[in-house]
């Protein structure tokens, strides 16, 4: 059997109350803000979304997405104007259009011998084993059948 309880002293039941007051209020999550290490060992996640790529290729393809607006808009204009004309050689239009590009084409390749190769550093913790072998593949017949020799 239950003994009966003896009443509290008003010091005891302000002090209690303040206690089930103060554990009824406390925060129940806690935000850790110290900053994240920015090198570690895991490696990174993709996102969903476009995939990553590099700074370089990201300013390769806003490149390439505008050159194809502009040379649109100029063929476009260039085909409207030779339509209401109707003096469109085929000849003529084929250098016109012809030559920036095989101008263009020309430089890059050029730009692209110029260009000096990058210097290449690896940066290894630990015991390393690099195998670097040249791998020549070729892929021949209606099934291919690949052949990879080293």
């Amino acid at each position: 059997m239950l003994e009966p309880r003896t009443p509290l002293s008003e010091e005891v039941a302000a002090s209690e109350a303040q206690r089930l007051i103060a554990a009824a209020y406390r925060p129940t999550s806690y935000r850790d803000t110290t900053p994240v290490p920015t090198v570690g060992s895991a490696p990174p996640v993709a996102q969903p979304g476009r995939p990553p790529m590099s700074a370089k290729a990201v300013d390769d393809s806003a490149r390439m997405l505008t050159a194809s607006v502009l040379v649109a808009t100029s063929g476009g204009a260039a085909t409207a104007i030779l339509w209401a004309s109707g003096h469109a050689n085929p000849a003529v239009v084929g250098l016109v259009f012809g030559a920036p590009t095989a101008l263009v084409l020309a430089l890059g390749r050029l730009a692209k011998r110029v260009r000096p190769e990058p210097d290449v550093h690896h940066h290894y913790e630990g015991p390393v084993y690099q195998d670097q072998r040249n791998v020549h593949s070729s892929t021949r017949g209606v099934w291919a059948k690949n052949t990879n020799q080293q």
